[in-house]
């Protein structure tokens, strides 16, 4: 099953200061049929005006991953952990018990994230945060794990986080193709942050979601330049 969730299909709100796609329900978007994605609950496509961004505010048992596009997010939480965090890079934050943060854009640019909310395991863990970065070399026509709870992520240099689901990037030249299999009981959501593949035949085009699961092989073939992010989490 593949399911592609154009772009312009989207659930979305525009503050102003925020302009936001909602590839599931959040907020004042809501669609049943859109609650998620197995353990993936959100995925929020974000554009945060400069020198604006989200005040103080609390979470708990969520593990949000923010993959940053283009410009930079400052993180500042309750536990004293506070950073910057450029394009291309990755920040964790695991809620857990609870924490409150605040994000903002101090750049004199536009930033632009992907925000993606997985719920965790287990309830109640230790609140964590985290911000790493990812050289776009080490992803040539492969995924690589940006930030992971499975055996052995950790040890391959991702970010944990508190489930059973892995974030992963990857990039491909025009013409280039990459091949993954799902394991039964896994579920995939692909997102091309640049350019355009087709998903087994099926154009995805940038910023259009595809939902995947009970497929024996996935093909990526890039119909141009593209740079893919990729949540696997359990079905």
């Amino acid at each position: 099953m593949i399911d592609i969730r154009p772009f312009k299909s989207l659930g979305g709100a525009d503050f102003g200061w925020l302009k936001a796609k909602h590839h599931f329900s959040f907020g004042h978007y809501m669609d049943p049929s859109r609650m998620g994605w197995g353990k993936l609950r959100v995925w929020n496509d974000d554009e945060i005006a400069p020198g604006t961004g989200f005040d103080p505010h609390p979470h708990r048992d969520m593990e949000i991953i923010t993959y940053v596009r283009e410009g930079a997010i400052t993180h500042r939480d309750s536990l004293g952990h506070e950073g910057r965090t450029e394009a291309g890079d990755v920040q964790i934050m695991s809620a857990g018990t609870g924490v409150v943060h605040s994000e903002y854009n101090r750049e004199e640019e536009a930033t632009r994230i992907f925000q993606i909310w997985i719920i965790p395991d287990v309830a109640g863990a230790k609140p964590n945060w985290g911000a790493k970065s990812f050289p776009k070399a080490g992803r040539d026509a492969r995924f690589e794990v940006l930030a992971g709870g499975r055996p052995g992520d950790a040890e391959a240099g991702a970010l944990p986080i508190n489930a059973d689901a892995a974030v992963m990037a990857a990039t491909l030249a025009e013409g280039q193709e990459l091949r993954f299999r799902l394991p039964e009981g896994r579920a995939a959501y692909v997102v091309p942050a640049k350019g355009s593949v087709t998903v087994n035949g099926t154009v995805l085009n940038r910023r259009d979601g595809a939902a995947i699961r009970d497929e024996d092989e996935v093909v990526l073939v890039a119909e141009e330049e593209a740079e893919l992010v990729l949540v696997e989490v359990a079905a």
